[in-house]
């Protein structure tokens, strides 16, 4: 399973639909990806990126969701349980399993 963090659109290069290139910041970190699959995006709208390419737009609701679960598995990562809160049975891994975007 591929788990992936939206990220926010902060600019588009490009007006032809094969050569739309955005940049897109992940939590401070920023990476371009290519904006085929999904035509009707612009700047403040949140994506899905997979290998280069945004996928999917995600509602903000949806975005601000699927990164407090990110926060949640981090947390649970560092915390010094038996097995870091990341057994597949764990609540918020079980929680992202299903919330899948």
């Amino acid at each position: 399973m591929c788990l992936t963090v939206p990220g926010r659109i902060v600019s588009i290069e490009g007006t032809e639909p094969t050569d739309r290139i955005a940049r897109i910041d992940f939590g401070g970190v920023e990476r371009k990806a290519n904006l085929l699959y999904t035509p009707d995006a612009v700047v403040g709208d949140f994506v899905i990126v997979q290998a280069g390419f945004a996928i999917r737009r995600v509602s903000e609701a949806e975005a601000e969701e699927a990164l407090e679960y990110h926060r949640e598995l981090d947390e649970l990562s560092r915390s010094k349980g038996e097995d870091g809160g990341t057994h597949p049975s764990s609540p918020a891994v079980a929680r992202v399993n299903v919330r899948y975007l």
